[in-house]
């Protein structure tokens, strides 16, 4: 059953004919306005994720500044793992992620990581999923898969295991740098671990005490997005190539 939004009309900027305007939903807080169309095609190509169905108008600046909300209790927007998976192919050009955990729960279902844990060779150029292939033919769209991993001192199996796992993301095309804990924390970096993409939207990835995966929260309000761009910045900036940190454990550890 289709129940009729219940609507409040806010304002226009027009004292004439009421167009273009704007009108607030007293149950979600979306914000509907409307005015005249963006018709030339040539204006219409230039728009960004312009989706099928949807309709691109023209406002005036101060209508927006005049009657368009100025609050907003913001709400997490809880995503499920199918739209999480599109977002590695929607993407234009960058995906990057920071990894901060000690373990990932579900690493340790995989017959890799058994393979890993018993000191037998993983043999990960040899192996082809679905993953890969998807991963693969995106790089060769000319897009960059990025990580930064965090490593404690000394790492944990899980940790190894991930250093060990880089070699199967570089031969797909990504490119994986590690980082000490205690580097992180020094130039402040979160504990919250995430995707970013484009530098337009984040997909925080939630974990409960047993290290697995809760849920993904979406996140594109542009002050926030920035928070994660700025802490991008700062791990890439002291974070090394994973073979040469793989070296310099080595070399310690001996």
């Amino acid at each position: 059953m289709i129940t009729t939004r219940r609507l409040r009309f806010n304002g226009t900027g027009s004292g004439v004919n009421g167009c273009p305007s704007i009108h607030e939903d007293l149950d979600t807080g979306e914000v509907i306005v409307h005015g005249p169309a963006l018709t030339d095609p040539d204006d219409i190509a230039q728009l960004h994720h312009l989706s099928e169905g949807e309709v691109p108008i023209v406002v005036p600046r101060e209508l927006l500044v005049d009657f368009a909300p100025k609050e907003v209790t913001r709400v997490p927007n809880i995503i499920g793992l199918e739209e999480f998976d599109r977002l590695f192919t929607q993407f234009k050009h960058t995906a990057w992620r920071l990894e901060t955990r000690r373990r990932y729960a579900s690493d340790e279902l995989t017959d890799t990581y058994a393979q890993f844990v018993s000191g037998r060779p993983v043999g990960w150029e040899g192996i082809d999923t679905e993953w890969c292939a998807e991963r693969r033919e995106q790089v060769a769209l000319g897009k960059r898969f990025e990580r930064v991993r965090i490593a404690d001192n000394p790492p944990t199996v899980g940790q190894l295991y991930l250093i060990d796992n880089a070699r199967r993301n570089s031969a797909v095309g990504e490119t994986i740098l590690n980082l000490w804990r205690a580097d992180a924390d020094r130039v402040g970096l979160p504990d919250e671990d995430f995707w970013i993409f484009d530098s337009r939207l984040v997909a925080l990835l939630n974990f409960d005490d047993a290290d697995d995966l809760v849920d993904i929260e979406l996140i594109t309000e542009p002050a926030a997005v920035l928070r994660y761009a700025m802490a991008r910045e700062a791990a890439l900036h002291h974070a090394v190539p994973y073979d040469e940190f793989a070296a310099r454990w080595a070399a310690r550890s001996e």
